[in-house]
């Protein structure tokens, strides 16, 4: 009884293990971004996910196929330009699974396919561009060499998204003349950026001395309109003065009767006479005056 319990004990257990092997080779979880290429007696039957998969044990076997986009790496390679000039370029190439089912059925390994039709389609773009062209168009390269890959990979049910190159390393001589070239440029632009400065230094400053100029012709001018407004008002206020003295003078003038004048014209005579040096000069109508004077005295007695 004991040996049949053993026995039994262990067939159960191998039971169990079998059942547990069938039952994870026969369940497969997946992912959104993976699809399973399943194969039944070696016939393709389609691409099964994403969710919960059942296949048949030792019958169906899958293939997992990511559908995510992906990047590898091509390594420098040496590549011939147009001109004979050897320069290394390595780049990154961006892919996405579109077909599963084909990216199986029509290639081997597809990693290793697409990295040496990448590595002959480089050679091939840059042997139709000049090393300038190749130094300075960039963006057209990346463009060529993604449209030939696609060309190739369409058909394996891939998409190539991107190129971009990484790095360009030319030939030494040819490194030593584009730093030549690049100081030679730098010199020159430092020249033409001090000459452009110099010259507007030289513009701005003679516009200074223009403005200053007119400045201080419009300051004369000015000035000088001052002055004469001023000479004229002077003028014109001297000559109001000497209108309202004599003005005056005339108001008491018309007043004043021939004996007032004769005694005023007696007085200036005498402070004439006070200087040793004055010479007498006495006019025609003095003795009429003198007579008036007499006779007007002479009346008032």
């Amino acid at each position: 009884m004991n040996f049949d319990f053993s026995v039994l004990t262990c067939l159960v257990g191998a039971i169990i293990v079998l059942g547990l092997m069938f039952l994870w080779s026969a369940i497969k979880i997946v992912p959104e971004y993976q699809r399973l290429v399943v194969f039944r007696l070696g016939r393709c039957i389609g691409a099964k996910g994403p969710g919960l998969i059942i296949l048949i044990p030792f019958v169906d076997r899958a293939v997992r196929v990511d559908l995510r986009e992906q990047v590898r790496e091509i390594p420098a390679q040496t590549s011939i330009t147009n001109d004979n000039a050897p320069i290394n370029i390595d780049f990154l190439w961006y892919y996405k699974v579109i077909d599963p089912i084909q990216s199986v059925l029509q290639v081997g390994n597809f990693e290793l396919a697409a990295q040496g039709i990448a590595t002959t389609t480089l050679r091939s773009v840059i042997g139709g561009i000049m090393l300038d062209g190749v130094l300075s168009e960039r963006e057209t390269i990346n463009t060529s060499l993604r449209i030939r890959l696609d060309e190739v990979t369409e058909r394996w049910g891939v998409k190539v998204t991107n190129v971009e190159i990484r790095e360009i390393t030319p030939p030494r001589d040819v490194q030593d003349a584009m730093n030549r070239q690049l100081t030679a440029e730098r010199t020159r632009r430092a020249v033409v950026t001090e000459s452009v400065g110099k010259r507007e230094s030289d513009i701005n400053v003679a516009d200074g001395e223009k403005q200053a100029a007119i400045l201080k012709a419009q300051g004369i001018k000015e000035s000088s309109i001052l002055v004469a407004e001023g000479e004229r008002q002077a003028q014109l206020l001297r000559a109001e003065g000497y209108a309202d003295a004599l003005e005056k003078i005339f108001s008491i003038a018309k007043d004043v009767d021939s004996q007032t004048m004769t005694l005023q014209y007696f007085e200036t005579l005498k402070s004439m006479a006070a200087n040793p040096a004055t010479k007498y000069i006495f006019p025609m109508e003095f003795t009429s005056m003198l007579s008036d004077f007499v006779s007007k005295n002479k009346k008032s007695e």
